[in-house]
């Protein structure tokens, strides 16, 4: 493909961006405790993620050809504020929204302010919605640069995948695996890693795959083991 390294480096950065601002945040619940309780303390720095994610496009940078240097910057950069963009938007949205709900009147403004509400929270709904399908397409492009291949990949996921994420919702399962949100985010990470290492290294699309659904597949089992734990510690 004429643009890979364009393609890699503002996906890469993007899912790179997921990735951090992940594992910076404050959780409850830390799968690879002696790692993520560091990371957090690192990531009540103001823009740490950020400043990660510029080292590491100056690296990418540094990798390309010099025809491509410059190419790759602005994609990485595009990549940031693109992420930024999302994240802005999404927090307008939902400040919008936690507004309005605290100043409820009665009657008439109430109705408007319910209205006003639902309308903001469908919108911001639909940010993320667009956000998570936007990271599924660049993230196809770390596996294959096959469009075709990218199109039916998508076509599934959205007749399939999103039909099984609300049934496990639904149903709790999901809560039931504490870590499987852990392990898609690490695979988020890898994604990232092996795009911006596609600007100058060839990785094979069998390493990709696997290493996604290596994660998973371990944070499940991590998830299994936890709640065995649990239920003998109440026994």
């Amino acid at each position: 493909m004429a643009h890979h390294a364009e393609i890699s480096a503002f996906g890469g950065i993007f899912l790179l961006l997921v990735f951090l601002n992940f594992i910076f945040d404050d959780k409850d619940v830390h799968w690879f405790d002696w790692l993520e309780s560091r990371l957090v303390k690192l990531g009540k720095v103001d823009a740490m993620s950020v400043f990660v994610a510029l080292i590491v496009l100056m690296i990418a940078v540094s990798w390309a050809s010099a025809e491509q240097s410059s190419a790759v910057l602005i994609a990485g950069v595009w990549g940031i504020l693109v992420y930024l963009g999302v994240q802005v938007v999404s927090g307008m949205l939902e400040g919008d929204l936690e507004e309005d709900l605290e100043n409820e009147g009665s009657g008439a403004a109430a109705t408007s302010a319910i209205m006003k509400g639902g309308i903001i929270g469908f919108l911001y709904l639909e940010i993320l919605d667009a956000s998570f399908s936007f990271d599924g397409v660049i993230g196809a492009f770390a596996i294959t640069n096959d469009v075709i291949v990218i199109m039916l990949g998508l076509a599934i996921g959205a007749m399939f995948v999103r039909s099984m994420t609300i049934f496990l919702v639904d149903k709790g399962t999901l809560d039931e695996f504490i870590y499987l949100e852990h392990g898609a985010h690490y695979a988020i990470g890898a994604l990232a890693i092996i795009m911006l290492l596609s600007v100058k290294f060839h990785v094979p699309e069998i390493i990709t795959g696997l290493i996604g659904i290596a994660f998973i597949g371990f944070a499940l089992w991590a998830s299994l083991k936890h709640r065995k734990a649990e239920a003998a510690r109440l026994n």
